[in-house]
This record gives C-alpha cells, structure tokens and sequence, in this order.
C-alpha cells in the first residue's frame, strides 16, 4: 500500500517544486501522472516542464494525445491511475484512498499561501488517513522540507 505526501508550499512555487519532485519521482523508476483541475495550471506547468530542469530535461505530455501510454509523465485532469507508480496532485485535484492504495506514491502539492488550498489539503489529509492510508505532512522551513506530521503505516521516504 502507498502512501500520501502533502507538501505545504510556503517558499517554493509550484513551478520551482514540482520538477524537483518529478525528478526524484523518475529517479525512482516512477511513472508519474500529475493531476490537475485547470487546464490553464497543466498548461502552465507544461510549459515549465519543456523548459526543464537546469540539470536535465523531463519528458513528458498532456494527456488526450496518442502517444499517452508511453509518457514517462503524463499531466491531465481525469486520468486514471492505472499504469502508473506516482501521482502528484495539483491545484486541488482529489486523489482517493483506492488510488492512494494502488501507488507507490501520491504527492499533494498545495499553495500555504491559500486559504482555500489549505482547507482542501486538510479535508484530503482527514478523509485518506480516516480511509486508513499512510500520510505524511512536509512543510518548508528555511529552504529545507521538514517532515512535520505523520500518520498511518511506517511509510518509506
């Protein structure tokens, strides 16, 4: 069973997180699925996707193409998980205990900076570790992530 790693956004945008944690997601072996409510958001991160890493680029596509199966990274907003090891959820995309059980990993990226962001992460933290999932809650502290919270199943790191 996997487990849920929210990640409160306080010092780092999204743009500058999510390739870092793709990245450590591919070094894994990991094929991710970034999940996403907006498509303005995907497309944004799409394009911070081509533009890639200082170290390295990662492939990637948009979901709907005919090539979906064989992405390496896949960003789309009603995919399902299957084939996939990661999930990194963005803009508030919901992601369920059924999922969550299924992966190796599901990130929950939201801005600490929104109100709104932030009630959503809770009401995601509350109903998959109340589903029994293993989760985690790293905050930013300094330019360091520090695992503040953890609940469920000794999950790996």
């Amino acid at each position: 069973m996997g487990a849920a790693y929210f990640y409160h956004l306080t010092e780092t945008p999204l743009e500058a997180t999510l390739p870092m944690l793709i990245g450590k997601a591919r070094g894994a072996g990991w094929r991710v699925l970034v999940r996403g409510r907006d498509a303005a958001l995907l497309d944004r991160l799409d394009d911070v996707l081509w533009q890639g890493p200082h170290d390295g680029f990662l492939p990637h596509g948009r979901a709907g193409g005919p090539h979906d199966a064989d992405q390496p990274v896949l960003l789309g907003n009603d995919v399902a998980v299957t084939g996939f090891a990661c999930v990194m959820s963005v803009g508030g995309a919901d992601v369920t205990a059924q999922e969550v059980a299924t992966l190796d990993r599901t990130c929950i990226l939201f801005d600490g900076h929104d109100t709104q962001a932030l009630t959503h992460a809770r009401g995601q933290w509350k109903a998959l570790t109340d589903a029994g999932c293993a989760a985690q809650y790293w905050a930013q502290d300094g330019g360091r992530w520090t695992k503040k919270a953890e609940k469920g199943g000794a999950a790996a790191g």
